[in-house]
């Protein structure tokens, strides 16, 4: 008896080792939390985590650029990323152009589009990116793809850097400095809204987002084709009424890498029905997470474990 016993705790020592090496971790980097990136990639992790076998954590980080270099340096196994930033890494063009690149770089999915936001004090007689010359500007930090983008958007106003004076920090510490008045504007490029400037707006001065439409704007979707025209509705932000503006793609993007069956396992569980109600209930971004939105914009190729859901459900061939 007492044999059988010692077998049967023998047993059930090896299956909760089993059990303990087949748990997966994937971590998602994400973004400032302050941002969008980061409340979004809190509930994904959520969504897909499965006790036992996959524990996802997202973790705060510098953004786009910063998450494609993580993923490509192993100090993560996925992170969020622009569209923009994901192709240019993936093809060494772009601001990867005679640089590393990443070509092993892959997508789990399209996520959401994010506006390019451009927060100015109400009152302040800034009317449109031109505006800015001489002006006290955060383009957010090295590593983000908002940056990126900012100096993309000043040159299509006919701006350079050295025409501001830019400073390089996050939406939440800009907010911090716009209210104290020794900032006048910042960029920022993400799902609306975003909490660091829905505070900004309730916080009493009030805020106007500058639009990004005309010829400037035809001029950077004619070199940037991945900008999308779009519009954050009025009421978003209180106080600022509908604004005309471009977006890019926020992807989910990872290693070739990484294996196959976990990344099809956690693409499975992110558009379960469960997972979906919680991204559509948690965040204002979360209802474009869908399965359909997940393979439009796709610039670099799909991972294998995405892939294979993606065919299962009927969505690429």
């Amino acid at each position: 008896m007492k044999f059988t016993r010692v077998l049967a705790i023998a047993a059930a020592l090896a299956l909760a080792g089993t059990a303990v090496q087949a748990q997966q971790f994937f971590r998602i980097g994400t973004g400032g939390t302050a941002g969008t990136y980061y409340p979004v990639g809190g509930m994904i992790a959520n969504a897909i985590s499965q006790p036992g076998k996959i524990v996802a954590t997202a973790q705060a980080s510098n953004g786009s650029v910063a998450n494609v270099n993580g993923i490509a340096g192993g100090s993560m196994e996925s992170g969020f990323s622009q569209a923009d930033v994901a192709t240019w890494a993936q093809k060494g063009t772009g601001i990867y152009e005679g640089k590393p690149n990443v070509p092993g770089l892959r997508l789990i999915a399209n996520l959401y589009p994010e506006s390019v936001h451009v927060v100015v004090r109400k009152g302040s007689g800034i009317k449109t990116v031109a505006d800015l010359k001489g002006k006290r500007v955060a383009l957010d930090e090295p590593g983000s793809g908002t940056l990126v983008n900012a100096r993309a958007i000043l040159a299509a106003y006919g701006l350079k850097e050295s025409d501001i004076r830019p400073e390089y920090i996050k939406p939440n510490q800009a907010g911090d400095k716009m209210k104290d008045g020794s900032l006048d504007a910042f960029f920022f490029t993400g799902g609306a809204p975003a909490g660091a400037i829905a505070e900004l707006a309730s916080s009493g001065a009030g805020i106007d987002i500058l639009p990004i439409e005309g010829a400037a704007a035809e001029t950077l979707r004619r070199s940037s084709p991945f900008f999308a025209p779009d519009v954050i509705a009025a009421d978003t932000y209180k106080g600022v009424g509908t604004v005309n503006t471009l977006a890019v793609g926020a992807q989910w993007v990872t290693s070739d890498k990484a294996d196959a069956n976990v990344v099809y396992e956690i693409t499975k569980a992110l558009f379960s029905a469960p997972a979906q109600a919680l991204l559509g209930a948690g965040h204002a971004k979360g209802k474009f997470i869908t399965r359909e939105n997940a393979v439009k914009g796709a610039g670099i190729p799909f991972h294998p474990g995405a892939e294979r859901f993606y065919k299962e459900a009927g969505l690429i061939k």
